[in-house]
């Protein structure tokens, strides 16, 4: 059913699962928010894998962005609970097997929405993708350690999500069984892990990281971070004493683990931050770099990075003080290393060789071991490298962690492009967004983005720049410094 509204928008109901919902179609395209893919977060839930939706009478209103999962900035205390749920585009309801793409943000497993213009639909049903974002949860809720509960709950919550594209999806003219799966950071690191895992095979077909990061730790490191956490709040780290306490109260001490690895980096896999994918041998076996056999689904993958991942977390700290040698030591890596850094990279100042090793330990590395990994089990790779130098903060941002999802949804106006690009709009913006969405669109569509695929041996890559272009081993000297075998070698220490 549809009925017109005022402002030049119609109203458009879709019978899903769960019950109808109301939508809203503008300028020939459809959008739907906030539709429940799993029961409200509410008391004991908060912390137990995710539970099927209630179903609704009448017709549900999905017209405007629902509530952020609890976090501590894009969360108020009495925000509605129903906040696990799914935001859809699409160019026509009507149609039937258009491909489907699934967007997984990012933030640290610590914070992030769907409900944000920076992950605006439009310009992907504007060239016939049907298009999703979905919240999962973040933070102790979705990947601290709880005795009776499963791990990664945010990743079981992603899954869940998928499962509902998978019942629901072709209503709004999608093909359920051409679904890619993309995300940056930690979205894109929940990626690789289940596609290492070869877990799920029915719920997507095709998936695209976009700087996936080394998070991933052994269950006895999350249980002893995360019981840093409880143990500032006098609990055990069970399912209803989690539950009895408030989300903010959670919040207030949650960085407190950061302060105790930060002191002794070397003893951590992730001292960065107090979350991160457990290997629990359930979902997640083993980092998704380490070897494995072919998979029996043979899913692409695209894989990539920013060249100045780091910049974003390093522009505004004054390095004048920083040693290269103790962030190489912080970063798993020999001393001796800086030492190689300087031959590969003749003139680098201290400054920049400390935001280099950073880069390559925080994601350039995994990023090119994933794509390594998935290439030598034979799966057919795509590796591409977002080169593009912001011009803001005087240009001191370069090509950083983030600045490829303004391009990726052509949201020129977003906040985070207004964060991460400036409020004017570079020339070449558009051009480039294009070339982008144009090529992972092609992905999600054929299995092929239009550029050589990755292998071990020739090394081609996108170039995301003005002009885009193919290059090949721009990471020589990191990829001989580091290697794929040493985050397992500190998970089994």
């Amino acid at each position: 059913m549809t009925t017109k509204t005022p402002g030049g928008t119609m109203d458009i109901d879709v019978r899903t699962t769960g019950g109808l919902v109301r939508g809203h179609v503008r300028q020939g395209q459809c959008a739907f928010f906030a539709i429940p893919y799993a029961a409200p977060l509410e008391g004991l839930r908060r912390f137990q894998a995710p539970a099927p939706p209630p179903r609704w009478d009448g017709v549900r209103d999905a017209r405007s962005f629902g509530s952020s999962v609890p976090q501590p900035v894009l969360w108020q205390p009495g925000d509605d609970p129903e906040c696990l749920t799914v935001n859809v585009w699409s160019p026509d309801i009507g149609a039937s097997g258009l491909p489907v793409m699934v967007w997984l943000h990012g933030g640290a497993c610590m914070g992030g929405t769907a409900a944000t213009l920076d992950f605006d639909g439009t310009a992907f049903a504007a060239v016939g993708i049907v298009l999703v974002t979905l919240n999962y949860r973040v933070g102790y809720e979705g990947f601290g350690w709880v005795d009776d509960a499963p791990c990664n709950r945010g990743v079981l919550d992603q899954l869940a999500a998928l499962g509902w594209v998978r019942d629901n999806i072709a209503a709004f003219g999608g093909n359920p069984d051409a679904v890619t799966l993309f995300g940056q950071s930690a979205g894109a690191s929940s990626i690789v892990g289940l596609m290492a895992g070869d877990r799920e095979p029915g719920l997507f077909r095709r998936a695209i990281a976009q700087s996936p990061g080394r998070i991933f730790v052994p269950a006895d490191e999350a249980r002893a971070v995360s019981r840093m956490i409880t143990s500032q709040l006098g609990i055990a780290p069970t399912v209803a004493e989690l539950a009895a306490l408030p989300p903010q109260a959670i919040h207030a001490v949650q960085l407190a683990p950061v302060a105790v690895m930060a002191a002794e980096p070397g003893r951590w896999t992730h001292p960065h931050a107090p979350y991160a994918m457990t290997i629990d041998n359930e979902l997640f076996d083993a980092p998704p770099w380490i070897g494995r056999p072919a998979s029996r689904t043979s899913r692409e993958l695209v894989c990539g990075f920013t060249t100045d991942e780091a910049r974003m977390f390093t522009v505004n700290v004054d390095l004048s003080g920083s040693d290269p040698l103790d962030t190489a030591r912080a970063c798993g890596i020999d001393a001796t290393a800086v030492g190689e850094y300087r031959i590969g990279v003749p003139g680098i100042t201290d400054d920049e060789l400390h935001t280099l090793i950073l880069s390559d330990a925080l994601f350039r590395m995994p990023a090119l071991w994933c794509a390594e990994t998935h290439a030598d089990a034979g799966d057919p790779t795509y590796l591409y490298e977002f080169a593009w130098q912001s011009p803001a903060r005087d240009g001191a941002l370069r090509a950083c962690h983030g600045l490829d999802v303004p391009f990726t949804f052509g949201a020129a106006r977003s906040p985070l492009a207004a964060d991460l690009i400036g409020d004017s709009i570079p020339a070449e913006f558009t051009d480039l967004s294009a070339a982008m969405r144009a090529g992972f669109t092609a992905f999600a569509t054929t299995g092929d983005p239009g550029w050589p695929r990755f292998d071990t041996t020739e090394r081609r890559r996108r170039i995301w720049a003005t002009p885009p272009a193919l290059g090949t081993d721009s990471l020589r000297t990191s990829r001989r410094i580091w290697h794929r075998d040493m985050p397992q070698a500190q998970l089994e220490s």
